[in-house]
């Protein structure tokens, strides 16, 4: 019988002799031979923030779900037949109402709210473990169940908080959820909360591994258990590094392994993931790196089951740059889209920051717009409500919009922004009667648990008066890795007929990550508030973009 795997083998043979033959005869070559085949799957996988991720196969489907913290909805799905090619195709949750937080009441969300989803494929259903990164009731863990990735998603329970966890349904029929550094606990058959006295440790850490171990991922593999997690090794020579447990029982006892430890495009050494098999029996590594201001972007590389465990990396243990194509003329995907807001249901591609205010933004009231209505006096952009957000991507990228400023109160803002906890953006503010265009730099402040704003700083770097009641504005990002960390420069630009553009304010500003505030990489932000009286708009006839490929 000839395998799936010989099959592709044979077909990759019969094509190259083709293409031999073709050039010796003279023949045309499609112009899209070389995307249909040899095309391979260029490292970063996803350049873009897409951390903590797990990944599952569900028959020829691969599906991934990732981090997004206080955006809104939260916990999306990706998927992708070949590794290369992915799409959002549906968020776990809308929105989380455990505390006014989400909703920018109270305080703030930022870098809290989902964290590390564990996502299973059990008896036909899926299933989405994750524990939001807060303190008390606000962290108790989340389990979702559908039919569909996709979605509807529904709650079928909550529970104490499981740091990082990975959901594992065992052969047997048993559920288990690990968690922190190596510890377990049995859930009920029905997933409603733990079985109370089967919590345990199912290893220690060694000396050399000075902080938590995090990012559990549990797969089970010809009998065995394996747990996959990030370890932080400090001392000469030692680096941030994936190891592997091994257990013969899930309660263990276990033994150890570094199965990767590699830098990566002169960036810093990556770790945090998990590993996926596809249907003709190969297995695939799918790691985060940390990348600065771009944030934590995803790489793809060969797994190896040397000796029982699956080494990560090329045969020198190294993420590669590149990795074979799995399938062949798949169409193109992307998680970060144009739009012209022609549909009357925002695309899965946007996110708001925290909870959305429903009653004010609109894709009906003008077809063919996205309208954001001002509902609330705030101080500045970090407390405004409906910022619209898509991720920005490496090696480059350029967002722009056209705004129609006729509907603005006095004191409105409105703008594009590269959001992040330090902002440049494009803000066009009405002052009485006159409109102006700045560019500004902001930074924001934030107590480390309760995330409240504590202190907030503008600069205005410069000033254009505007005219006319219709602007363009437009911002590029760069991460091309030109030292270590990155470029990570964004550039700012308007426009008064959307064909000439002229550069406004600061060159090159710095796009920053920083855990301790947002911990995310950075965003274009369309965005509109109130600073002195709630109920002027904007209308935005169009989100461009476009990115450089790698």
């Amino acid at each position: 019988m000839i395998t799936k795997r010989c099959e592709r083998l044979m077909t990759g043979i019969v094509a190259i002799m083709a293409l031999t033959i073709s050039q010796a005869v003279g023949q045309t070559i499609p112009e899209n031979y070389t995307t249909l085949h040899t095309e391979p799957i260029k490292n970063p996988m996803l350049w873009a923030d897409v951390p903590d991720p797990d990944v599952i196969r569900v028959g020829d489907t691969f599906y991934l779900v990732s981090t997004t913290m206080h955006l809104m909805p939260g916990a999306p799905v990706m998927a992708s037949k070949d590794l290369k090619n992915w799409e959002t195709v549906g968020y776990i949750f809308d929105k989380l109402t455990d505390s006014p937080k989400y909703d920018l009441q109270e305080g703030t969300a930022y870098g809290r709210g989902q964290w590390a989803t564990s996502l299973k494929y059990h008896n036909g259903r899926f299933y989405a473990l994750l524990a939001p990164n807060e303190q008390g009731k606000m962290g108790d863990t989340y389990i979702f169940t559908a039919e569909k990735a996709e979605g509807p998603w529904t709650i079928v329970s909550r529970m104490r908080h499981f740091h990082d966890c990975s959901l594992f349904f065992d052969d047997d029929g048993r559920v288990y959820v690990i968690y922190g550094t190596g510890e377990l606990m049995e859930l009920k058959p029905d997933l409603s909360d733990v079985i109370e006295g089967t919590y345990m440790h199912i290893f220690q850490r060694e000396s050399d591994e000075k902080g938590l171990l995090e990012g559990s991922r549990v797969i089970k593999h010809n009998g065995k258990y394996y747990l996959l997690m990030i370890s932080h090794a400090y001392g000469p020579g030692m680096h941030r590094r994936e190891v592997c447990y091994r257990a013969d029982d899930i309660h263990g006892p276990y033994e150890k392994q570094v199965i990767l430890e590699s830098d990566f495009s002169t960036f810093g050494y990556e770790a945090q993931g998990t590993i996926v098999d596809t249907q003709d029996g190969d297995w695939y590594g799918i790691i985060f790196q940390d990348r600065g201001g771009v944030g934590r972007v995803l790489t793809v590389m060969p797994c190896r089951w040397i000796n029982g465990w699956p080494m990560l990396g090329d045969e020198n243990g190294k993420v590669p740059l590149t990795v074979r194509t799995l399938k062949t003329g798949e169409t193109a995907g992307a998680i970060v889209k144009a739009d012209d807001f022609s549909a009357t249901k925002l695309g899965l591609h946007w996110q708001w920051n925290h909870n959305s205010v429903d009653n004010a933004w609109s894709l009906t009231e003008r077809p063919g717009f996205l309208r954001l209505k001002t509902n609330r006096v705030v101080e500045n952009i970090y407390l405004a409500p409906n910022t619209l957000t898509q991720r920005m991507e490496g090696p480059t990228c350029s967002g722009s919009i056209c705004m129609d400023l006729s509907k603005m109160k006095d004191g409105d803002c409105a703008g594009l922004a590269a959001f992040n906890s330090d902002t440049g953006m494009l803000i066009v503010k009405k002052k009485g009667k006159k409109t102006v265009l700045e560019m500004q730099e902001t930074t924001v402040e934030l107590s480390d648990r309760e995330k409240a704003v504590t202190k907030y700083e503008e600069k205005t770097i410069e000033s254009v008066e505007l005219k006319q009641n219709k602007i363009w504005l437009r911002i590029d990002g760069d991460f091309t890795p030109a030292q270590r960390g990155g470029r990570d420069a964004a550039n700012f630009y308007y426009s008064l007929d959307g064909s000439d553009w002229t550069k406004i304010g600061t060159t090159d500003y710095r796009l920053r990550f920083d855990w301790r505030r947002f911990f995310m990489g950075s965003k274009f932000g369309i965005f509109c508030y109130a600073t002195k009286k709630a109920g002027g708009y904007v209308d935005v006839d169009e989100f461009s973009y476009s990115k450089t490929e790698k």
